[in-house]
């Protein structure tokens, strides 16, 4: 599938198993952190909308006005940080790579890259929306 040309209505029912779409007040700044820090690949990439690439999964992120009727709208909060308590893991990202991105993209570095006790080294880093990026690699 070209992940550039295809149509919403074809995406859409192409989508299988699991699905994760993030909502953001500027898709653009969220696109432009993801790929210059965890090396994803952006399509279709515009205000309301793009489609990201993490090695072979997808998924989506959508412009606040583009939920205009959906239920969810009314609850986000009117002040950062709106993803609370949602944490992306990126297992196949190296955190020391990451972390040394981080700051200059604009992410707030919660945790320097650390040797964790299940066998991961891993940081975590906060976007400006909220959400908790986990870069890590096995030990």
């Amino acid at each position: 599938m070209d992940y550039e040309t295809v149509s919403a209505d074809a995406f859409g029912a192409s989508l299988k198993g699991l699905g994760l779409n993030l909502l953001t007040r500027d898709v653009r700044r969220m696109v432009q952190q993801l790929t210059d820090v965890f090396s994803m690949t952006a399509h279709q990439v515009s205000d309301d909308f793009a489609i990201l690439r993490y090695g072979d999964h997808l998924f989506q992120i959508h412009s606040d006005q583009t939920f205009g009727a959906h239920p969810l709208l009314g609850l986000l909060p009117e002040n950062p940080p709106r993803g609370a308590g949602v944490e992306i893991r990126l297992y196949e990202t190296d955190p020391d790579q990451a972390f040394e991105h981080a700051e200059n993209a604009g992410f707030t570095v919660l945790q320097e890259p650390t040797d964790k006790p299940h066998g991961l080294r891993e940081c975590t880093l906060l976007c400006a929306d909220g959400y908790a990026w986990v870069p890590s690699r096995p030990l």
